[in-house]
């Protein structure tokens, strides 16, 4: 999934689900910095302090990406969530949409709601469970359930996209075919393109396994954004068993259905401006309000309100330690996603037979 429904979808659905604005906006940022989060190492202070971050995700043709023990790392617990399924490894890396697995991972978030990252484990928790249903089949691993033939799909402009990536990749390459993309990007979803994160898709293709694999992901997203919803509304109320909590209102996920379906541009950040219109114009029912930009990087970032820092190469600026850094959001989602990677890789998955990490 991409920004439109990370920040955008998932602030509904907490807003929907009875949080406050203020907390919305917390719970969909770190949802959608889960996706911008590229800095990894150790933060280091001018007085000696020192921080340790972890990346939850890596460029689309980042080198590291091809490293498989720095996939395990990032792509599975954060964006291929393994559903602990079958007898080989391979088979449980797959993931699978809404998996025992992703409802575990939820209710340890909610289980942690007085904690102070509780939020921002929430959003990072709610970034891994939503993206259950967009990656369903396919691992974050090297596996070959990731290979893609014969990819084709209704209303998507694929001539467009594959330009768009030769240039992105510095490539100069004449043809670009699936087969090819399976080699260069062995894991999660590379060789499928963009199209599990576009909400309106209808797609196939043949799987590693020669399987006919058909997609329609409207449904899939509206569940997973109803699902959201009833996740929010476990964590307020301090139950677990989220699932059995009220979804959206009928009238409400009717509107995110046609928001999803007709929203179709094909840069993910105009989709979200659509989104954050549609939240101001009052047309998604129960709400309407203006939504405050989404800023990954740069001034007005988690990281330069907390640090000072604007860039991602921090290895020569040492910031300042104070209290407020502590305090801030860039620190909180950091640990938070500390906490979601060891439950995840230490805790959930090997009780399913899946040692990962």
């Amino acid at each position: 999934m991409n920004i439109d429904f990370h920040y955008g979808v998932v602030y509904i659905a907490a807003r929907v689900g009875g949080m406050t604005a203020g907390d919305a906006l917390t719970v969909a940022h770190a949802c959608q910095y889960v996706d911008d989060a590229t800095t990894t190492g150790i933060l280091r202070f001018k007085g000696g302090e020192t921080f340790e971050r972890f990346a939850t995700a890596h460029k689309l043709f980042d080198y590291a990406n091809t490293e498989n023990d720095q996939n395990r790392l990032v792509w599975t617990p954060f964006h291929f969530l393994p559903a602990g399924e079958g007898a080989t490894l391979e088979e449980k890396a797959i993931c699978r949409p809404d998996s025992e697995v992703a409802r575990e991972l939820v209710r340890r978030a909610i289980r942690q709601r007085d904690a102070q990252t509780c939020l921002h484990r929430l959003g990072v928790t709610l970034h891994t469970y939503v993206d259950t249903w967009a990656h369903q089949g396919f691992a974050g691993i090297e596996s070959p359930w990731n290979r893609v033939h014969l990819l084709e799909a209704q209303d998507c402009t694929r001539k467009g996209w594959l330009a768009r990536l030769r240039l992105a990749a510095g490539h100069l390459l004449e043809h670009i075919e699936e087969d090819v993309l399976t080699i260069a990007l062995p894991v999660g979803h590379g060789a499928a393109l963009h199209y599990p994160d576009q909400p309106w898709a209808r797609w196939h293709y043949i799987d590693g396994r020669n399987n006919f694999i058909s997609r329609h992901n409207l449904p899939d997203f509206v569940q997973a954004a109803e699902m959201a919803c009833r996740a929010v509304r476990g964590y307020l109320a301090g139950r677990e068993d989220f699932e059995t909590q009220a979804g959206m209102p009928e009238d409400a996920k009717d509107a995110i259905t046609r928001l999803l379906d007709t929203n179709r541009d094909p840069d993910d950040n105009q989709r979200l401006r659509n989104v954050c219109e549609w939240i101001k114009a009052g047309r998604i029912p129960g709400l309407k309000e203006a939504v405050p930009g989404y800023i990954a990087k740069g001034p007005g970032s988690w990281k330069h309100k907390a640090t000072g820092l604007l860039c991602d190469d921090d290895t020569g600026d040492r910031p300042e330690w104070t209290n407020a850094f502590e305090e801030s959001d860039y620190r909180l989602f950091h640990d938070a996603v500390k906490q979601h990677r060891f439950v995840a890789t230490q805790e959930i998955l090997p009780a399913r037979g899946l040692r990962i990490a």
